[in-house]
């Protein structure tokens, strides 16, 4: 295959990517954005194995046994992914996502390893020829045992160095996210409340200069000992960076692990001078970047403070706090159901109760029967609502919500005053009114103005607080009404009850 046939398909292969993303940014493009990802990755999948085999023939090397490999590993890996994808809940996904951010980081440190030892195989340098001692060296080759080899060229050893490094921070850090997110695990790092010490911001800087100095040393001398005191400080950072970020702000860390893993795998791109790895690692990169950056906007919080754990650190504090018992105004599924039914308008506010629930199909039956009454009803839906972006706009398709009813925060905020009812099913953080309180720990937070509704019914299991730890005074409220109890169970009762 020539050159210039492997360029035009890479370019298609890319252009299907930008529209990936460009579908995946609504749902009801969202399944055509699925089509064009899947169909640039056949096409970068295939394009890349014609290229190897024609690399193998022009340097006399046995393609079939080494695509053999290669077949196995795509049949396994793609088996597995296909198998956990189709397995996995919704309430689980942002746990698949950190995995999926893992493995991509250890296979970026994986080719360095791989690149490093033996350049020649990823046409970094030329193969390494039999020579007879005396035999003059040229272009970095050095003579080792009778094999005159040659170095890795500055830059390459620079791209490799920052391809390792974000790769293996990346994996690290994403396996602690991982255990995290899934708050199963005993083990103390694997917990959702950040683990802070003394003098652990100074111990990163320092493990920081010295994972840059061992880098750099690398790509002066390309010393094999420097290489790998590299990677084992880069993987120990990785884990560093991400203990004392607490659970409250997860989904900008699985965001963030997602933008490295794009560079990472951009800067091994580089390395073998690969155009599809570059283009697809800096669209995964640059959009894990922004939608870090818009999630911390969101949440009204610095992207540095998430990083360093600041918030992580206010919210164990503050959650571990003992609790004044207030009295609040509770009632029934069937008191719920008679104020819904009596409502003109009603707000559907879904949080990560509901998701824990599997409530989604019992609300959009119960937001049907309202319908059918002649109610107009609508979702609200907060940025970081759930625990990943679009958590709640996934679950809301899956139970075939119409779209036209789901309404993002800037677009319903303006409503909530001319509501009669909202209904918040398992929200917390994203609806407390503290967040326009000066001194509370989530002052200045984006939430949805859901106190303003005339009506505010809330269901949770309990009166714990949300991530943030902090009461949330919309339930005190004299229009709020607490119906207490398993999300599905509840929303299906309020169903029967209106028949």
């Amino acid at each position: 295959m020539s050159m210039s046939l492997v360029t035009l398909l890479y370019l298609v292969a890319s252009v299907c990517f930008i529209q990936a993303l460009k579908g995946l940014s609504h749902p009801t493009t969202s399944i055509r954005g699925n089509v064009f990802g899947m169909s640039g990755m056949a096409i970068a999948v295939l394009t890349t194995i014609a290229l190897i085999h024609g690399q193998a023939r022009a340097l006399n090397i046995d393609f079939g046994t080494g695509i053999a490999y290669v077949l196995v590993a795509l049949v396994v890996g793609g088996g597995l992914g296909a198998f956990m994808a189709n397995k996995v809940e919704m309430t689980k996904m942002p746990e698949l996502v950190a995995f999926m951010h893992s493995m991509i980081g250890l296979a970026a440190v994986f080719i360095a390893v791989a690149a490093v030892a033996e350049p020649w195989a990823f046409s970094i340098t030329p193969a390494p020829v039999a020579a007879a001692i005396g035999s003059v060296t040229a272009n970095g080759a050095v003579l080792i045992d009778g094999v005159l080899r040659y170095a890795i060229p500055t830059g390459n050893r620079l791209e490799l160095f920052l391809g390792a490094a974000i790769g293996a921070i990346t994996f690290s850090g994403s396996v602690i996210a991982f255990g995290k997110l899934s708050g199963k695990y005993k083990f103390r790092l694997f917990q959702g409340a950040s683990v802070q010490f003394k003098g652990q911001h100074k111990l990163n800087l320092v493990l920081g200069l010295l994972t840059l100095a061992l880098g750099l040393l690398f790509v002066a001398t390309e010393s094999w000992t420097a290489f790998f005191a590299m990677l084992a400080l880069a993987f120990v950072m990785g884990v560093l960076i991400i203990i004392p970020i607490g659970g409250a702000d997860m989904p900008v860390v699985v965001s963030m692990l997602n933008s490295y893993s794009g560079w990472a795998a951009a800067g091994i791109g580089f390395s073998l001078n690969n155009a599809m790895l570059i283009i697809a690692g800096s669209l995964v990169g640059s959009s894990g970047a922004i939608l870090s950056y818009i999630m911390c906007k969101a949440m009204n919080r610095s992207f540095f403070n998430v990083i360093l754990g600041g918030f992580g650190g206010e919210a164990t504090t503050a959650a571990s706090g003992a609790k004044e018992q207030r009295p609040v105004k509770s009632g029934s599924a069937d008191d719920a159901a008679f104020v819904l039914s009596n409502a003109e308008t009603v707000v559907i506010v879904p949080g990560y109760g509901l998701a824990v629930a599997r409530a989604q199909h019992a609300v959009k039956e119960l937001a049907q029967k309202l319908t059918d009454k002649g109610i107009t009803v609508k979702y609200a839906i907060h940025p970081v609502a759930g625990r990943m972006p679009g958590h709640m706009n996934v679950l809301l398709a899956e139970a075939e919500v119409p779209y036209d009813q789901v309404f993002e925060m800037e677009d319903i905020n303006g409503e909530f005053g001319q509501v009669d009812v909202a209904i918040i099913l398992g929200a917390n953080d994203v609806v407390n009114p503290a967040a326009h309180t000066k001194g509370s720990p989530i002052y200045g937070m984006p939430i949805l103005e859901a106190y303003k509704a005339k009506t505010v019914i809330v269901n949770k299991r309990s009166m714990a607080a949300g991530y943030a730890g902090l009461d949330n005074e919309l339930f005190y409220m004299d229009k709020t009404m607490m119906v207490f109890g398993d999300a599905k169970k509840v929303v299906e009762d309020m169903g029967k009850a209106i028949e």
